[in-house]
């Protein structure tokens, strides 16, 4: 494939990044931004590029179904790229003409291929746009139907279906491929959610205040981020669940807390508001480029109580001594299966070997928090996953080998009515937000 690309072109842009997901095992989220400033995307093509690129690779599966009938025999890598992007649009976006949608395929295959290649495009696109895509109820399998309709690997609807049943399974699924919501989180220790959505409103942004976490904002146009609101510490982008933990965590003025697996801060900076600022909060990570996000994070936003440190969670009992802090949290890495919605690509990287692996990492770190809480402290263990065995299992192997660690009910607001039994499991499609796991501990006897 000729490496041409043409400056300002969204479909173009758009097909470097899929090209870049498939080929170099590069992350979508962060090939974006690169991508609008490097092609000089307009403003008004933001929102366009975003959604072609991401429901491309959202409906990758279900798009190459529609493709095989039309495809005879080999093609490269590439061309499908090119395909799967173009039949997104015809598909999916009843806004864009078929036929500009069919030009500019052609196009970009001449200029990255060869005439030959740039036929063969648009006898595809045209045969689809003549006689029509098959349906998904052709298949008799659930679990490949469901694969297949939502774009999930089989595995993974096999997976699910077995912990949460067929239905739910769907559901989630099927949430996965809508457009997140575009959520903030008012920080609390300068402002009220009512003063912080005028802030919002007279810099042209529509916000309103969600009816389930009290601090967050619900942002339906623009872009935070780019705020004078933002820019002054009044708020920051994080997801509505993963706001959970720190109601969890019960953290409160003066306490001593550690945030073990802190980067990219958004949790910890919620801690040390629903300490008032006040106390000492500790956050660690692995990483020291990820601690500066954590520093940034906690400048702009005027948070003072806030150490952080590069170090192994793994080690920090050596670090810090036994039985240091009063609360504790251990967001743990994790596969990552509830943020699909946001990173799409997460779908088709990860494998079913991934969870024993990532479960030993987890136990680590909880056996250091475990000894690093003091008698009748709190450890909450949370992961942006939705498996239930990376999950509740690594949360009971832990209550096994520690028996002076007892579970409690986790300390969530009453508007969201989860069912709270210890672990707390927030699917997707529960109220929108990422898929998150929550449990709590509280320390019984000295360890």
């Amino acid at each position: 494939m000729k490496n041409k690309k043409l400056h300002g072109n969204v479909r173009d842009a758009a097909f470097s990044i899929l090209w870049a997901v498939e080929n170099k095992q590069a992350y979508s989220n962060l090939l974006l931004h690169q991508t609008l400033e490097n092609y000089g995307i307009s403003a008004k093509n933001r929102g366009l590029l975003t959604e072609i690129t991401y429901g491309t690779l959202q409906h990758q599966m279900t798009l190459d179904y529609y493709l095989e009938p039309f495809i005879k025999g080999k093609i490269e890598p590439w061309v499908q790229i090119l395909l799967r992007l173009s039949l997104y649009q015809i598909v999916y976006l009843d806004r864009i003409p078929s036929h500009a949608v069919v030009h500019e395929a052609v196009e970009i295959a001449k200029r990255r291929g060869h005439g030959g290649v740039a036929s063969l495009v648009n006898g595809v696109l045209r045969s689809v746009q003549r006689d029509g895509v098959r349906s998904v109820n052709a298949i008799s399998d659930p679990v490949k139907k469901i694969s297949i309709e939502t774009s999930h690997p089989e595995w993974m609807i096999k997976r699910w279906a077995e912990q949460f049943g067929l239905e739910k399974t769907r559901e989630m699924a099927l949430e996965n491929n809508k457009i997140p919501a575009q959520t903030v989180r008012v920080n609390t220790v300068k402002a009220t959610p009512e003063e912080v959505i005028e802030m919002l409103v007279s810099e042209g942004l529509d916000a309103v205040q969600s009816p389930l976490v009290p601090e967050c904002l619900i942002v339906s146009n623009g872009q935070p981020a780019k705020s004078l609101t933002f820019e002054k510490g009044f708020i920051t982008i994080q997801d509505e669940s993963s706001m959970l933990p720190a109601y969890a965590l019960q953290a409160g003025p003066n306490m001593k807390i550690l945030d073990m697996c802190a980067a990219p801060g958004g949790k910890t900076t919620h801690i040390a508001e629903k300490m008032g600022n006040q106390g000492q909060l500790f956050a660690m990570d692995l990483h020291p480029h990820k601690v500066k996000l954590i520093d940034e994070t906690a400048k702009r936003l005027g948070h003072s109580i806030i150490e952080t440190a590069a170090g192994d969670g793994k080690k920090s009992v050596e670090r810090f001594g036994p039985e240091q802090f009063d609360r504790i949290l251990v967001d743990a890495p994790c596969s990552g299966l509830g943020v699909i919605k946001r990173k799409p690509d997460i779908k088709y990287s990860k494998t079913a070997d991934d969870f024993s692996r990532l479960q030993d990492i987890q136990a680590d770190l909880l056996d250091q928090a475990a000894q690093l809480l003091k008698k009748d402290g709190i450890l909450v263990y949370s992961t942006c996953t939705v498996d239930s065995t990376e999950n509740r299992g690594t949360a009971e192997r832990f209550l096994k080998e520690h028996p002076y660690m007892e579970k409690m009910e986790v300390s969530l607001p009453e508007a969201l009515g989860l069912k709270n039994s210890g672990f707390v499991q927030v699917f997707p499609q529960d109220f929108g937000g990422d898929g998150f796991f929550i449990s709590a501990f509280r320390k019984t006897q000295t360890s």
